[in-house]
């Protein structure tokens, strides 16, 4: 558990602001995804929905987004899944080593 709590940053009474949160979850309190800002940093929304979005083609696809990933780029493969079987859902697979493939969906 952690603290909500940023004791960075600290009010006139000496009462400690709480952490800004973001969390993503399913219809049934599943928890996705959890970002944590001190007090003194705003959240970015662009990261927000980036991250979003990456989580419904993870769930929709069955697909896993390399890092700074946006809509339209291409998506990998999981290890879990097999070449072969890859190329029959998505068609077209760029194998860049065995266990990192990619494609478009």
């Amino acid at each position: 558990m952690f603290s909500q709590e940023d004791l960075e940053n600290i009010a006139v009474k000496g009462i400690a602001f709480t952490i800004r949160s973001v969390l993503v979850s399913r219809i049934f309190l599943e928890g996705l995804m959890t970002m944590m800002y001190p007090a003194s940093t705003g959240r970015n929304s662009t990261e927000v929905l980036r991250v979003i979005d990456s989580l419904q083609s993870g769930d929709k696809e069955g697909v896993v987004t390399p890092i700074d990933w946006q809509v339209g780029e291409d998506v990998i493969v999981p290890p879990s899944v097999s070449t072969e079987d890859a190329k029959k859902k998505f068609g077209d697979v760029r194998e860049v080593k065995p266990y990192l493939r990619f494609t478009k969906v």
